[in-house]
């Protein structure tokens, strides 16, 4: 929200006469007081001659293709000047501004005498854009001349000084709970908390609202009932001259804050907007037929807004009606129905105050943003509904000649409120004291929120205040919100930082330690970590061809998703992890190996849903046994995928493949990270490759899978082939608080190797197992070098060679104990598995 320091000044100073501070002193005040301001504009620079001139002649140049006007213009001097220009919203008599050769515009935009189009133009009659004013907003065009008010300024008078080129403008960044501050009058009465300065609330300002008569209603107006208006006030101002013009002062205060200027009938009621922040609408009083109605839309019921878009409305859409149409949608936008246009002589003014909430949603589903809409959705001080009425139809006469009649309807809810204060809020006079660690001066807590507006008594007998919210402010609901209030304006650089001293004893629990080492582990094997999404995409399971009965598609849906196409909580963490990777490789990224350690969601038969518990106190245990119980399990998950290249490229060779041994190998940097022992089966499980796919048991308990993906699913996926991944229940391995220390025996090893032929379909992990039990306690470790398959050993069999490393602990093992160790292992291996010796 753009507001200029002149117009803040001026505010300011009909409570602290004199006031006046550097724009970059106001900006760290506000910034201190805790407001974000985005930008600081410095009109201009201009400099040079820059005149107020008066159009005297137009000539139309015909002969090019786009038109083009050859003007004579009076700047004061003994004859004007001859100026070509672009524009055509400027006729013979209108006041312009006028740069002379010489002057520098904005963007170093030099200004000399040159020959165009065949003609002379001696200087440049300039647009809003051109000076600097309301450049900064898209939101209209600029392309138009700057035509001044008639009596605006005498022709060769310095532009700089009407114009009000030297001043600043404030581009603040206003958050959803402080609407008061869209407006000069909340930004103003910040400015003087700031700095501690007496404020008259503008609203209540004689001089700028007058007290005007009330002799009975302006139109009738009947409310239904859950519409969620507060407040709905209308006052007629009756033989409005629709050819008069705003006068330069307003119209430059709507261009300096971002809108554009109208007409006089719809700029007092942006002007009072911008003023006091209650927005309003203005009906063509002859177009009206019957009373207003405010009721709910039709399902399927249309209306034609300002902007001449047809919108289809939804039965949550509140309007206004009259006997035959929409006259606007609430707190959004007016209709073209009841349109101010140019033959407008009585106009209606409205001033309503609608719910934020339906407002916002109304805004978002219409795509209908407005300025109106921005500070609906924050809410609007009810209490000035008919202040701020008051002041436009004043101004409106005052600038267009009209009468402001002496009736109004003013509906104050059913029953009638006189109060729109939020309800009082006891606070304990100490407790900013005690929240800041800081001991304010006596009184302070009273001065402060006296100066934000609320109402403060205070009970003799005890520390406790009772203080009463303006009704500006609804965001006030709370103690802590009070006290929020009194430390921003005390300033926050004056809380103590200290760093809190922690307990001993303590520290990251096993659990936590273990998910470090598990990510460290992983990063250090060449993995990167990513944020798997909590949503899935949808179809995946489909892309998978998982069966319908499988758990994974047992999901949960969110009511309110970030995008509407996937509402499901993830069950898995692979299509996250299979996304990431669809992305990374998309851009280039072909070889990637990346893990994620994330929470998955998987209901169970007591998940439902639960009735709201009320805020006001604390629950019972039974609420919240019954929440716990109404929630889905969520244990951590530990995914990792690799594609590519797994060694790269170079002049050492070609590189090496992902394939599933670099899976199953991440599962045992994983298990080692952990501290336990992982065994690894031969299993079948979608999306993995049935003969390159593993279960992984931890203590007799399958806690996961890995390997290469099918590729079916890669194909159907648009993934790379020979893809593999990893996933693990990470809450199902039991966690090991002290991690077993290697064993390290100082006795020399003896190295045998082992080669047996089994059948084709037996499992290298199973003759391993096999050797390992055989073998006995002086089998260090055993490895799998070498698979054959060949004629030499006959069909539908294999040859594994294994190295086997023997070692005993207390002494120097000999060859003999070392064989005979060995031929156990065989021995084992045929009893199991019919295993032969390969000769």
């Amino acid at each position: 929200m753009r507001l200029p320091y002149s117009w803040l000044r001026e505010v300011v100073q009909v409570g602290a006469p004199g006031w006046d501070v550097a724009p970059h002193e106001l900006e760290q005040a506000l910034i201190r007081v805790g407001h974000e301001v985005e930008e600081v504009i410095t009109l201009g620079p201009v400099s040079g001659p820059l005149v107020v001139g008066r159009v005297s002649t137009i000539e139309e140049l015909t002969e090019f293709k786009k038109p083009i006007r050859a003007c004579t213009v009076d700047v004061g001097e003994s004859s004007p000047r001859d100026i070509v220009c672009g524009a055509m919203n400027f006729a013979v008599g209108d006041l312009v501004v006028v740069a002379l050769p010489g002057a520098m515009l904005p963007g170093d935009f030099h200004i000399a005498t040159r020959k165009t189009y065949g003609r002379t133009s001696d200087g440049m009659i300039c647009s809003a854009a051109e000076l600097g004013l309301g450049s900064g907003n898209s939101s209209f065009d600029h392309s138009g001349i700057l035509v001044l008010p008639p009596g605006a300024a005498d022709p060769g008078i310095d532009a700089i000084g009407v114009l009000g080129l030297d001043d600043v403008v404030f581009d603040l960044a206003v958050t959803p709970d402080r609407g008061y501050c869209m407006s000069v009058r909340g930004i103003a009465r910040e400015i003087a908390c700031a700095y501690d300065l007496e404020f008259v609330d503008p609203a209540f300002n004689p001089a700028l609202v007058p007290a005007l008569p009330a002799d009975g209603p302006a139109l009738p107006v009947t409310i239904a009932p859950g519409t969620g208006v507060s407040r709905f006030a209308l006052r007629p101002v009756t033989g409005v001259d629709p050819k008069a013009q705003s006068p330069w002062w307003l119209r430059r205060r709507l261009l300096l804050c971002g809108i554009r200027p109208i007409s006089p009938a719809v700029d007092v009621t942006n002007y009072v907007m911008l003023e006091l922040g209650h927005p309003m609408h203005a009906h063509d009083r002859s177009r009206i037929r019957g009373d207003f109605v405010v009721r709910f839309a039709n399902p399927g019921e249309t209306v034609v807004t300002l902007d001449d878009v047809e919108r289809r409305l939804d039965a949550q859409d509140v309007l206004i009606v009259d006997d035959a149409a929409v006259a606007a949608i609430g707190g959004v936008m007016g209709a073209g129905t009841t349109e101010i246009d140019d033959n407008t002589t009585d106009v209606l003014l409205e001033a309503a105050v609608w719910d934020p909430a339906a407002v916002s949603r109304t805004i978002r589903r219409l795509h209908l943003v407005s300025e109106a809409g921005r500070r609906y959705e924050r809410s609007v001080d009810p209490a000035v509904s008919v202040a701020a009425i008051n002041r436009c139809a004043s101004l409106l006469a005052e600038i267009a000649g009209g009468t402001v009649q002496p009736t109004l309807t003013d509906w104050r809810g059913d029953p009638q409120r006189d109060d729109f204060a939020p309800p009082p809020v006891q606070l304990p006079v100490d407790l900013p004291d005690r929240t800041a660690g800081v001991v304010y001066p006596a009184g302070a807590t009273v001065r402060r929120l006296t100066q934000i507006g609320a109402r403060v008594s205070a009970d003799p007998d005890s520390a406790v205040l009772t203080v009463t919210p303006p009704s500006w402010r609804p965001d006030l609901v709370q103690p802590v919100d009070f006290v929020e209030e009194v430390l921003r304006l005390e300033s926050l650089d004056v809380i103590p930082s200290v760093l809190p001293t922690a307990p001993a004893g303590r520290g990251l629990t096993a659990t936590q330690k273990r998910r470090r080492a598990v990510g460290k582990a992983l990063a250090l094997a060449g993995f990167v970590e990513v944020l798997a999404t909590p949503f899935l995409p949808a179809g995946v399971f489909d892309q998978w061809t998982l069966p319908a009965d499988d758990p994974r598609r047992s999901t949960t849906v969110v009511l309110n998703p970030l995008e509407s196409d996937r509402p499901e909580l993830a069950t898995t963490l692979l299509p996250a992890l299979l996304e990431a990777l669809s992305r990374n490789v998309s851009r280039g990224f072909g070889d990637v190996a990346l893990f994620a350690i994330e929470q998955v969601v998987q209901p169970t038969g007591q998940a439902r849903a639960v009735d709201l518990i009320p805020t006001d106190r604390r629950p019972s245990e039974e609420e919240i046994a019954l929440l716990d119980a109404s929630l889905p399990e969520q244990p951590v998950h530990i995914g990792a995928v690799l594609a590519g290249l797994r060694e790269p490229r170079g002049p050492w060779g070609p590189g090496r493949p992902v394939e599933a041994a670099d899976a199953f190998e991440a599962v045992r940097v994983i298990a080692r990270a952990c501290g336990v022992e992982v065994t690894l089966r031969p299993a079948r499980r979608l999306p993995w490759h049935p003969g390159r796919c593993a279960e992984v048991v931890v203590d007799g308990r399958v806690v996961g899978h890995a390997g290469q993906l099918h590729p079916s699913a890669l194909e159907r996926s648009g993934l790379p082939k020979g893809t593999c991944a990893v996933e693990l229940d990470l809450d199902a391995v039991p966690v090991v608080a002290v991690l077993p220390a290697p064993r390290v025996s100082p006795f020399p090893a003896v190295f045998q190797d082992l080669s047996v032929v089994v059948g084709a379909d037996v499992a290298a992990r199973t003759v391993i197992d096999a050797v390992r039990d055989g073998a006995g306690e002086l089998l260090e470790d055993v490895v799998l070098f070498d698979v054959y398959t060949g004629p030499q050993i006959g069909p539908d069999r294999k040859s594994l060679t294994l190295a086997l490393r023997f070692r005993a602990p207390d002494r120097t093992l000999t060859e003999d104990e070392a064989s005979a160790a060995r031929d156990a292992a065989l021995a084992r291996a045929v009893e199991l598995l019919g295993a032969q010796l390969r000769g």
